[in-house]
């Protein structure tokens, strides 16, 4: 949504439909993992008799394999959003096992600040390894806004061509 409304390139009518098919991509993709991994479940505990929680890690493996394979920018948001919370979840985990000691001060900080030294590095020096659409946002924050010409360019769009 906000890529699309952040970049005039499209008409308000264009906008409008991109981000219902975003939509109805997502949440099609979403009901068809959903009814896959739920059916696999059932089929699996059915077969053992009782249910294990390695069938929820083989369904949901089939159903990411089968309904989020298929390398595309709605699919590769999903994911991206996944993967960040499972390294926070798998991070818990491991202080919670034991695997590694409880921070003696929130780690937060530094995260953040290994994060966005780590992307910046790649825009300016690898642009080409980061997702079209966060490329152009960091485009967009970076580069473009290096140019001003009045406040419109921060309340609109800050690509004018014209001088005042």
């Amino acid at each position: 949504l906000l890529t699309v409304c952040l970049f005039p390139s499209l008409s308000l009518r264009e906008k409008l439909r991109s981000i219902a098919q975003a939509t109805y991509a997502h949440s099609r993709n979403l009901a068809y993992f959903v009814f896959t991994y739920k059916g696999l479940l059932a089929a699996q505990s059915r077969l053992q008799g009782k249910r294990i929680p390695f069938h929820s890690f083989l369904a949901a493996c089939i159903g990411g394999w089968l309904v989020f394979g298929d390398n595309n920018p709605i699919n590769s948001q999903i994911i991206m959003y996944l993967l960040s919370r499972i390294l926070f979840g798998l991070s818990r985990l491991a202080v919670e096992k034991g695997y590694i000691p409880q921070p003696r001060q929130d780690p937060f900080p530094l995260l953040a600040a290994l994060v966005w030294g780590t992307v910046l590095w790649l825009f300016e020096y690898h642009r080409g390894t980061l997702q079209p659409s966060l490329q152009a946002s960091m485009t967009y924050l970076y580069e473009d806004s290096e140019v001003w010409h009045d406040l419109s360019d921060f309340l609109v769009y800050n690509k004018r061509t014209d001088s005042k």
